[in-house]
């Protein structure tokens, strides 16, 4: 049984160096290694460790339990599955791949090795969507019927134009932000048939990526619960929410407010989102602040406190996992794919839903 976990950092963006820190700063945690990314010198000389200029000097190295993957999106499966040949534990952040292949390779790879792998699907992390998910598993608002959710804003022309902005790096909207695709099914169960509509119908030419900004989704779940979708940034007016109409009542996330609303038997009450009022006004402040867009993460900028507290309730979790503390029920479908495979697969079905304009099934094998 290992006393202290020794991590490695692959990828030193926003989100790479966000982690890397809060693990410096767990106990019986220390990050020895850092690659990948124009800041990994910088990082490895903040954190006190080495960084390493090659991917395979890292998952060979004896110094190092497990690795973190945080780089751009479609480079995640490679240095998952060598991580898994070289009996590293793995943390991959989402979208987990860009296809439902390369995602269940990646699964399958960590299976055989018998090593952990555990994706970061940071809304497992939020207390007022555990507080939701136990609302809806005790019926307090009868069997949810139907759920509907916006990720919406506009964007204006980039000056440098962001891996996150293109199909073949992020996999778009529907990858780039998965965290809903995977809450609603956390919710309503699996998805079974998925139908989309829209295009990249607004942001072309130059200062934008290639991805659609405008989708329109009608999900089936199994069970005969419908919802709805939209996402995409060409929205002038940006919403950010998920409302759950059940047989006995309803609850709104709001996520610009930073508020959840449980409304029953006529009466309507207010909750946190994050942990403190302090961590729910600044999400919101943090919205008021943007002129409509969709927000991403900028490698120079500090994390905000709300997402801090995620963070760190992610890691702990990571490093509890790998010293041998069971893990929660509620959390297992992060460490056994299902929550990899069932978004990444809701997602795939949506794109071939848009190009051959049809309804799809959706798939797990």
């Amino acid at each position: 049984m290992m006393e202290n976990v020794r991590f490695g950092i692959v990828g030193s963006g926003y989100f790479g160096g966000g982690l890397a820190k809060v693990l410096s700063g767990l106990p019986h945690s220390e990050v020895k290694l850092v690659y990948g990314g124009t800041r990994a010198g910088k990082l490895a000389e903040e954190l006190g460790c080495r960084q390493v200029l090659a991917l395979e000097d890292m998952m060979n190295s004896s110094d190092i339990d497990a690795v973190i993957v945080a780089t751009p999106s479609h480079l995640h499966r490679d240095p998952v599955i060598l991580a898994a040949q070289a009996g590293k534990h793995v943390f991959c952040e989402k979208p987990t791949a860009l296809s439902l292949i390369d995602c269940t390779d990646m699964v399958r790879a960590c299976e055989k090795a018998h090593v952990q792998m555990m994706v970061g699907h940071s809304y497992y992390f939020i207390d007022g969507l555990l507080q939701v998910r136990r609302w809806v598993d005790e019926g307090v608002i009868g069997k949810p019927v139907a759920i509907h959710s916006e990720r919406t804003g506009w964007e204006s022309p980039q000056a440098v134009v962001s891996w996150k902005k293109n199909v073949e790096t992020s996999g778009g909207h529907l990858f780039h932000h998965i965290h809903e695709l995977d809450f609603l099914q956390t919710i309503m169960g699996p998805a079974i048939a998925i139908c989309t509509a829209g295009g990249n119908l607004t942001h072309q030419g130059d200062g934008y990526g290639n991805e659609e900004d405008v989708l329109m989704l009608t999900l089936e779940f199994q069970g005969g619960a419908v919802g709805t979708m939209q996402y995409g940034s060409g929205f002038h007016w940006g919403e950010h929410f998920v409302k759950i109409n059940g047989t006995k009542g309803a609850i709104r996330i709001d996520f610009k407010r930073s508020k959840i609303y449980l409304r029953k038997d006529g009466q309507e009450s207010e909750h946190l989102l994050h942990r403190t009022e302090t961590e729910d006004e600044e999400r919101a402040s943090f919205y008021r602040g943007m002129d409509g867009g969709i927000a991403y993460g900028k490698h120079n900028s500090e994390i905000a406190s709300f997402l801090k507290g995620v963070m760190e309730a992610e890691m702990t979790t990571f490093r509890d996992c790998l010293l041998g503390c069971p893990i929660p029920g509620y959390l297992k479908s992060l460490f056994d794919g299902r929550a990899a495979r069932s978004s990444i697969a809701a997602a795939e079905a949506a794109i071939i839903s848009l190009k051959e304009k049809r309804w799809v099934q959706i798939g797990y094998n």
